[in-house]
């Protein structure tokens, strides 16, 4: 892959970190496709999530705790008033967005978010509110993560309707020790998957609901900090990709009840370089998909089912953080990962958000003080 147009990079990168008119789109030669890349808006602090409003704006979340609406021709609305107070304190604020499946008959959204919860304490918290003009109303917390501790990091919070309207709802495992191993328990929420009703009801077909030392809510278990996540558009199933750490990031079928082996197994080590867990395997415990070592920092998850580039229609592409690209993997017939590319690193741009949008087109949130709204054109 290589950028077409190289002065062009420069440019955009100036323009961008000077706070200038939008940068000018920058082509790329790709394996499959060639493609353009344009920043729709810019000027928005950490933004975390994304979703598309059926008449052709956006919401995008800011981590600060702003929540706002960007229209066709990329102006941001003044923040929306009644978001809740965040702790926007290390990777804690307000993080990823969703539409109610109803959202043309109810005007829901719900969202994720750091939830202050007395002294220095915190959490992950999913709200729902109706999307008013300029506002947010009716805002009812439906989903509390537990426990709440001081920490500032792996809030997971990726959030996904499944196709019977069930929510799921990712979450970290608080990143520090004596927290991350409790991954391995179901008494808690720490480096789980859940599952819930969009009032925050637990659905009677989970897979734990009948174990009394367990949560009712959990999906999955054993990770370590989900932070993208897509349902599969033929089998439907939950796709996730979690964060390792020195090493390990990983790419997983997220199904009911497995345990996906944090910290136990891990294909990472310690930020330290020192060894972590028992190895890589264990008989019981889950393999991922696809991993990487080093890590990328993997962020966001997508599946590209449209044809208006037909070079990637059926790839999955995962945000990377640590490494500032996209990666795009392809699929075989079967669902396995053939190989991948690695796209944009001229950029320079650490990927938080990618999804498609309505259009047909690829959509990138970019991780910085004056982070973009990218849309991936064909050429």
């Amino acid at each position: 892959m290589k950028a077409i147009r190289g002065p062009l990079v420069a440019a955009a990168l100036a323009a961008a970190c000077t706070g200038a008119a939008a940068p000018p789109p920058i082509e790329f030669q790709t394996e499959r496709a060639w493609v353009r890349v344009v920043t729709i808006a810019q000027g928005l602090e950490h933004p975390w999530g994304l979703a598309f409003l059926p008449d052709g704006r956006m919401l995008v979340t800011e981590r600060p705790g702003r929540l706002r609406l960007v229209a066709a021709d990329g102006s941001l609305s003044a923040p929306l008033a009644g978001v809740p107070e965040v702790v926007a304190r290390g990777q804690g604020g307000l993080l990823d967005v969703t539409l109610d499946p109803a959202f043309a008959e109810n005007g829901r959204i719900y969202f994720a978010y750091a939830e202050p919860r007395g002294g220095d304490t915190n959490a992950t918290a999913v709200a729902r509110a109706r999307l008013s003009a300029g506002r947010l109303d009716e805002l009812t917390v439906i989903f509390r993560q537990q426990p709440a501790v001081d920490s500032a990091a792996h809030f997971g919070s990726r959030l996904v309707f499944a196709g019977d309207g069930r929510l799921f709802v990712t979450l970290g495992e608080r990143s520090a020790r004596g927290f991350r191993e409790r991954a391995q328990d179901l008494d808690n929420h720490f480096g789980k998957v859940v599952r819930i009703e969009g009032d925050g009801t637990v659905p009677a077909d989970n897979p734990f609901v009948d174990r009394p030392e367990a949560l009712p809510e959990i999906w999955s278990y054993g990770h370590r900090n989900v932070q993208g996540a897509a349902l599969h558009p033929l089998t439907g199933e939950l796709w996730t990709t979690e964060h390792g750490p020195r090493g390990g990031d990983e790419l997983n079928i997220t199904r009911p009840g497995r345990n996906y082996g944090w910290p136990v197994i891990t294909y990472g080590r310690e930020y330290t370089g020192l060894p972590l867990g028992e190895g890589s395997a264990k008989p019981g415990l889950e393999q991922p998909l696809h991993y990487w070592v080093p890590s990328i920092g993997s962020c966001g998850l997508a599946f590209y089912t449209a044809d208006r580039i037909p070079g990637w229609q059926g790839s999955v592409f995962v945000g990377g953080l640590k490494d500032r690209l996209l990666v795009r993997l392809e699929l075989d017939a079967s669902g396995q990962v053939l190989r991948e590319e690695r796209l944009f690193a001229e950029l320079e741009e650490r990927i938080r958000d990618v999804r498609q949008g309505p259009d047909g087109l690829l959509y990138l949130l970019t991780d910085s003080p004056q982070g973009r709204i990218l849309r991936v054109e064909p050429l």
